[in-house]
């Protein structure tokens, strides 16, 4: 047996069963795999598959293979596979020469089907599909047996034969399981094997007009590349019988043992392909990759990072059972990893003009300031400082409560990194709003202390009005307004405020150098990415999460 690294995840029940089979000498070794269907993007939901799989693979010393469904011909399959792929090596996995398709045992998942029928266990049905679904029952009712379902084994293989050639239209014939339309579970009422498509084929041409069904597919596909651990989602628990029967009757060699446990349920998220699509296809969101959504391109284009993402697929552990995951933990693993990598700058989103009536016009001067607080090796940077500045709008009030400590008429506060200011007027439009602020600096406090060691509780941050760039930057909040949209219509729970943009944002001129996907602190506000809108002439940013923690603090009520 092989021993596991001491510094993988936490046992799980998956484990247990893996270090037993090792154990008992079932195995020898592991192989997992990711079977995604190349109809969509993945989201944080087949990430936490995919780090399930692959890191089960890696600890055990084992391999994991990509193989795409790709049973259900369409013309988009190479754009998904190719956003399938991109997505798994991201997170950090990579399927080596693993890469397979289930259309590549098309010719042996035929020869089955002859096998099944030759045994008298599958027959060709030619009801509609809307018969067949009648025939088939409900929870409470038990099933019919369709009228074709005794043709003799050699009626079913000529008719099975004639389909392959395209003599039937789409839906006239298909090709069904013979086990039982009593059984109490629905799935193994003679569940459709084949079904006649005339479609092309991306890989396999028009080579093939007859399509197997997915519950045909999956099982053969993980025998024959010697699977040992299918692991999937809880929606398919009803479906392992039918996986054991069809591998029990047509294949010879050892079986793959289909495990199932709890898929990722977060707040605030829908996981549904088709209900992502919808927010797709009526414009709720921009895109697939829009930074409200929760698939990986999105997630990535908020600024996520892959790290971060593992972290949170292990805190979540695997479980048995179904539940709903808080976002603010997904935000949690996210922040502290930002922390950890992040340089910081300084970025004025809302600015409000500071004239520093002492300082001489027309002069500047840079002060130090460090990229990584914590982590000297990302080095310093140098900021201009002029006679006029922008600070965040909200770090100033004309009549301010009793525990507000930033800028106010006839109060010292710090500016980051530079000098310690009073403001001393304020400038107003003849509507009353306030556009400008005059204020002293004290040249002796470069740096940001006064000598004579006066305190000052109050530091805010600025750029300065001459030397820095405009930016536009975009807040995501939660895309849908109720912690689980899918109950009910979710449609109806979108947040209208998902997403401000600000225009007129500043930015330290420095980042003007920056390239799509990188990531900042700005200081005292937040995480920050550059969105692949940017351009030479725009500066894009997304917020990637908020400084504040809720997860920490709901955690250290508890």
């Amino acid at each position: 047996m092989m021993d596991r690294p001491a510094n993988t995840e936490a046992s799980n029940f998956i484990r247990n069963i893996i270090d037993e089979d090792l154990a008992s000498g079932k195995h020898t070794g592991i192989v997992t795999r990711f079977p995604p269907e190349p109809n969509g993007y993945l989201h944080i939901g087949h990430a936490k598959s995919i780090c399930l799989n692959f890191g089960l693979a890696r600890d055990y010393g084992g391999r994991c293979h990509l193989r795409f469904d790709d049973t259900n011909p369409t013309r988009d399959y190479e754009k998904y596979m190719e956003s399938i792929m991109e997505d798994v090596k991201w997170l950090g996995f990579d399927w080596g020469e693993h890469l397979y398709y289930a259309s590549d045992y098309f010719d042996q998942l035929y020869e089955f089907a002859i096998k099944l029928i030759k045994k008298g266990k599958a027959y060709v049905c030619s009801l509609s599909p809307e018969e067949i679904r009648e025939y088939r029952g409900t929870l409470t009712e038990p099933g019919r047996e369709s009228p074709y379902r005794n043709r003799s084994i050699e009626e079913n293989l000529e008719l099975f034969e004639r389909m392959r050639k395209g003599e039937f239209a789409d839906g006239e014939h298909v090709l069904r399981a013979k086990i039982d339309m009593a059984s109490p579970n629905v799935v193994m009422r003679d569940p459709t094997l084949y079904r006649i498509r005339h479609l092309s084929h991306p890989r396999t041409g028009d080579k093939w007009c007859i399509y197997p069904m997915y519950d045909f597919t999956h099982c053969l596909s993980d025998a024959l590349e010697g699977i040992t651990h299918s692991i999937c989602t809880l929606e398919f628990e009803n479906n392992r019988p039918l996986y054991e029967w069809i591998l029990e009757e047509v294949f010879d060699g050892p079986h793959p043992q289909q495990i199932e446990f709890a898929r990722l349920n977060l707040s605030y998220t829908v996981m549904s392909k088709r209900k992502l699509l919808r927010l797709v296809e009526e414009g709720v969101v921009r895109g697939w990759d829009d930074p409200r959504m929760p698939t990986i391109a999105g997630l990535r284009r908020r600024g996520y990072t892959p790290e971060a993402i593992r972290d949170f697929c292990d805190r979540i552990g695997v479980a048995k059972a179904n539940s709903m995951v808080d976002y603010a933990l997904l935000e949690h693993c996210v922040r502290e990893d930002l922390n950890a990598r992040a340089e910081r700058t300084m970025a004025v989103l809302k600015p409000l003009k500071v004239v520093i009536t002492n300082y001489p016009e027309g002069q500047v001067e840079y002060v130090e300031a460090a990229n990584h607080p914590q982590d000297p090796s990302m080095g310093t940077r140098e900021i201009p400082f002029t006679r006029e500045i922008y600070i965040e709008q909200d770090d100033f009030m004309e009549d301010p409560p009793k525990k507000f400590y930033r800028l106010a008429p006839g109060r010292e506060v710090r500016l980051r990194f530079a000098y310690l200011i009073t403001c001393t007027d304020v400038i107003k439009d003849e509507e009353g709003n306030i556009v400008e602020v005059h204020c002293t600096y004290d040249p002796e406090t470069k740096g940001g202390s006064a000598p004579d060691g006066r305190k000052v509780k109050g530091t805010i941050h600025w750029v300065s009005a001459e030397h820095s760039i405009p930016a536009e930057v975009r807040l995501y909040d939660h895309l849908f307004t109720e912690e689980n949209p899918d109950e009910g219509d979710f449609m109806e729970y979108i947040n209208p405020k998902s997403l401000e943009v600000i225009t007129d944002a500043r930015v330290e001129p420095r980042m003007k150098s920056v390239k799509p996907l990188e990531r900042f602190q700005f200081e005292r506000v937040g995480y920050f990415c550059v969105d692949p809108d940017t351009t030479e002439d725009r500066l894009v940013f997304n917020r990637t999460v908020a400084l504040r923690d809720s997860w920490a603090k709901i955690q250290n009520k508890l």
